[in-house]
């Protein structure tokens, strides 16, 4: 136990997976939690394998690592049973993005519903589970242990500030509440535009009765995967006269091309530092910290 700008902090042991080593470092500069030594690697048939060099027993573990891609879930079972063999007082995960999570329902007969499959699975020999912006926080109710879903608006909205927006965007239904939560910290109007997906790359979007002409206009998403919506909505509100387009988004997945298809039109992009990419300018390791309290 230890002080910190006069909180008192348990002491607390962070292992870092190999999805999330730029948040578990940025987490340990934030509390002064000390990192494991641990060793991942992949053997030449693709197969992970993984060893903790420290002994953990007594100590309380925060094991850091995402569900996504596919490997990765591979990687945080690996990690929690290699965590357990030491009589250790409490595990803590923390997936900063939560994959499988888009398949919270049945939409066809016969397929599963993944997200409450990972969320079972990711549960067992856990204490406690805290996880960051999820495609439906109803999901949290499929977690078998205590689970905290964070938001991270706040932090995109901090960040946004910079700028000074004139006005935020949703680019569909689905963040509107998000769009409205960042502008009432800002003071400025928001605006929600109507999507409708024709395949996995490619989005129509109906930008309503909006006027953008010499304004900055900021884009907020939970998620960008291909950038199609974003590259989409960006060229539109150029088209209409918008002098610079600010884009922010939660969990930046940058799949294939995503990031030079949406470079044409998009004059700043950032993601936090869910999925590590090199537009992770924004750390959730803050908000964390204070559910480690």
């Amino acid at each position: 136990m230890f002080l910190i700008m006069g909180i008192i902090w348990l002491s607390m042991k962070i292992v870092s997976g190999s999805s999330s080593l730029m948040l578990s470092t940025r987490l340990s500069e934030v509390t002064g939690f000390q990192m494991v030594h641990r060793e991942i690697k992949r053997f030449p048939d693709g197969e992970c394998y993984v060893r903790i060099h420290e002994n953990l027993d007594n100590q309380e573990v925060i094991l850091i690592q995402n569900t996504h891609p596919d490997w990765n879930i591979i990687e945080y079972l690996l990690l929690v049973d290699a965590i357990r063999q030491y009589n250790v007082k409490r595990l803590i995960t923390v997936v900063p993005y939560f994959g499988y999570g888009r398949q919270d329902k049945r939409f066809n007969e016969g397929e599963p519903i993944s997200a409450k499959i990972m969320a079972e699975h990711l549960s067992e020999n856990v204490d406690k589970i805290i996880t960051i912006n999820l495609h439906n926080s109803e999901i949290i109710k499929w977690f078998k242990t205590e689970a905290i879903e964070i938001k991270a608006e706040i932090e995109l909205a901090k960040y946004f500030e910079k700028f000074k927006p004139d006005l935020i965007i949703s680019p569909d239904k689905g963040s509107i509440e998000r769009a409205k939560f960042i502008s009432g910290i800002l003071g400025i109007p928001f605006h929600s535009f109507q999507k409708r997906r024709i395949d996995s790359e490619r989005v129509e979007i109906e930008t309503g009765d909006i006027d953008v002409k010499n304004k900055t206009v900021a884009i907020v998403d939970d998620v960008i995967s291909t950038g199609g919506t974003i590259a989409t909505a960006a060229a539109l509100l150029k088209s209409k006269g918008a002098s610079k387009v600010i884009v922010g988004c939660v969990h930046g997945l940058f799949v294939g091309n995503a990031l030079q298809k949406m470079q044409m039109n998009v004059d700043i992009l950032f993601s936090t530092d869910t999925v590590e990419n090199e537009k992770s300018l924004v750390t959730v390791s803050h908000l964390i910290s204070e559910y480690l309290k």
